[in-house]
């Protein structure tokens, strides 16, 4: 008897090498799908992180502990204040009579809408911050202050309003709320409205105006101009204690 093979058990082997061939090509080509999957995933989510490192979009953490100012498309706040509003700032040198008066409620909105208050009440110190988009001191002294924080941590001890006031679209940097975010600004800050009611209820005559205010709610100390973090350190202290810095 012949040992050659049929030609039809030859035929079977060849379709069965050909399926056996055709199983493992489809088995590669599935892994390989699924790693492709894999590394459009994660470059999606690279690009996804590295998307949100860069925005602007508000309300990252920040090294501060504080939270960056919210984003939102107002140019102008809506606000109510009562109380009696607090003399203009007086030249310096010359004797501040705001000194002892308790400060004026301001009920109004930070950048996205939410609810934002300054008031006397509360029985904490105060430090109130009042910058414009447009000035160069404020400019300087933002992201100064910032960096401080971001060293040194939101005080516990001390609460921290800004007012974003003297808003205008006749002038550079307009609106406020993306020049505090790029400077990732994690003070509360209370956008004013149109007429500047804020500032003038504070008697803020000058920028940046810092107001003091001890736990009683009434006015320890008024300045405006760029200060040092030392003088910064002073501002803290004296809403603290109460006392307006030495030499002031």
């Amino acid at each position: 008897m012949s040992n050659k093979p049929s030609r039809q058990s030859s035929h079977s082997a060849k379709v069965r090498a050909a399926s056996g061939s055709g199983r493992s090509n489809t088995l590669w080509i599935w892994i390989g799908l699924g790693v492709l999957v894999v590394a459009i995933a994660l470059v999606a989510g690279f690009v996804g992180r590295s998307s949100d490192s860069g925005s602007n979009s508000g309300g990252s953490a920040s090294a501060s502990g504080g939270t960056v100012v919210p984003n939102g498309s107002l140019e102008y706040g809506s606000l109510d204040v009562t109380g009696t509003k607090l003399p203009d700032s007086p030249d310096p040198g010359a004797t501040d009579t705001a000194i002892g008066q308790a400060i004026p409620t301001i009920a109004g909105q930070t950048f996205d809408e939410s609810k934002i208050t300054i008031s006397p009440e509360g029985g904490k110190p105060q430090v109130i911050l009042v910058v414009a988009h447009w000035c160069p001191h404020c400019q300087a002294e933002v992201p100064r202050i910032q960096d401080w924080l971001d060293t040194n941590g939101m005080p516990d001890d001390v609460k921290l309003t800004a007012i974003a006031t003297a808003n205008t679209d006749q002038r550079t940097n307009f609106p406020a709320g993306p020049w505090l975010r790029k400077e990732k600004w994690t003070v509360p800050t209370l956008l004013d409205d149109k007429n500047s009611d804020a500032g003038a209820a504070l008697g803020v005559t000058g920028f940046p105006g810092f107001i003091v205010v001890g736990a009683d709610g009434k006015v320890v100390y008024r300045t405006s101009g760029e200060i040092t973090m030392a003088q910064w350190e002073q501002l803290l202290q004296a809403a603290r204690t109460g006392t307006a810095p030495t030499g002031s």
